[in-house]
């Protein structure tokens, strides 16, 4: 798809064709979402659908998930005018951290690191990611921010796959992402 282009009728999800496959193997995604970052309308448009069933929702913060969490976290933290806490893989933070063991999508063991006065009691906030697949990192970074008396007021991801993990978090957590429905199946098996 051409960097430039915006089809005339835009239905939710229509960004989802500037992704890439993974051509890398299993070690990584299944799908690249930088195309649709350097998108200026597929970015906000993205954006646009992920913060849809939020809108009203008081949110305090906005926290993102290492690595490309970043990106979408940031650019829903400018549109809502918040802050935005970056998450982190652990050892890249200089100062006091609370820190959450997990296995990643491809059955990884690795470690997720938050640092500990950002979060105030109580504040609710938004937690953003490019994908859910198993849900281990999502959960990880729950944890994180609950422990340190967050409130986590909703997930927000490209992705959310129907599988055990990210059904635990729709059934906790007020959750967005951009697939529409007809389109989940082949999302949740990678096709």
């Amino acid at each position: 798809m051409d960097l430039h282009h915006v089809p005339a009728a835009r239905e939710k999800g229509w960004y989802l064709a500037l992704m890439a496959p993974n051509t890398k193997g299993p070690h990584y995604a299944w799908l690249d979402p930088s195309r649709l970052y350097c998108h200026p309308q597929g970015l906000q448009d993205c954006v646009a659908d992920l913060l849809e069933p939020f809108h009203g929702d008081p949110i305090d913060l906005v926290a993102g998930i290492d690595a490309m969490g970043f990106i979408l976290g940031a650019a829903v933290a400018a549109v809502l005018r918040k802050g935005f806490l970056a998450i982190r893989k652990a050892g890249h933070l200089c100062v006091e951290t609370l820190s959450q063991p997990y296995t990643d999508y491809s059955g990884r063991e690795k470690v997720m690191e938050v640092r500990t006065d950002a979060v105030a009691p109580g504040a609710r906030i938004l937690l953003v990611d490019q994908w859910v697949e198993t849900g281990g990192t999502m959960r990880a970074a729950i944890r994180l921010l609950e422990q340190q008396g967050g409130v986590v007021a909703g997930v927000a991801a490209i992705c959310i796959e129907d599988s055990e993990g990210g059904r635990w978090i729709r059934e906790r957590y007020k959750c967005a992402h951009c697939v529409p429905p007809r389109l989940q199946p082949r999302f949740d098996h990678h096709q």
